[in-house]
């Protein structure tokens, strides 16, 4: 994998707003992480069993682990995120999964910004092993933001929702 593969990798993962992409090839280990946290490069080079003169990947993996402090320093943000706000309660996901804002494809989204909620609606739903886990309101409120997009990866303790707590 050379510099330029990598540079159409990261591309793709910003084009896209993907949560993040992994990929492994011939011992060398590539993630790269989207927009929901700053984007980040990780490489390290493993041990080649069989195959290829293992040189040009070692080059490949110094350029992009010497890049990469440079791809995390991100400058910080001009204003706070809105859920940091006063009066903003913030809804995590409980599990690792994918996020989906409807029950099915076809169906409308259970809320979008600017709905009212009460304790106990179903917000979302997040699958994890084939199994669709609702994830409920927890306060009564407005929701304000919705910060996974439909069908994205989620993670453990993730924010999923910022409410405006009535």
């Amino acid at each position: 994998m050379n510099v330029k593969e990598i540079k159409e990798l990261v591309d793709l993962v910003a084009r896209r707003g993907l949560a993040g992409l992994e990929i492994e090839r011939a011992g060398f280990r590539i993630r790269i992480e989207g927009p929901v946290r700053p984007t980040a490069v990780v490489a390290r080079r493993g041990t080649v069993l069989a195959g290829p003169d293992p040189s040009p990947l070692a080059e490949v993996a110094t350029a992009v682990v010497a890049a990469a402090p440079a791809a995390i320093s991100l400058p910080p943000a001009a204003s706070p995120p809105p859920a940091e706000a006063d009066g903003l309660h913030v809804i995590t996901s409980p599990i690792v999964g994918t996020f989906y804002r409807a029950p099915s494809p076809e169906a409308p989204p259970f809320v979008k910004p600017g709905d009212a909620v009460e304790k106990g609606k179903t917000l979302c739903i997040v699958e994890a092993m084939k199994l669709m886990n609702e994830i409920e309101s927890d306060v009564a409120g407005t929701i304000v933001t919705i910060y996974p997009q439909n069908g994205q990866p989620v993670e453990f303790g993730e924010k999923l929702f910022a409410v405006q707590v009535r």
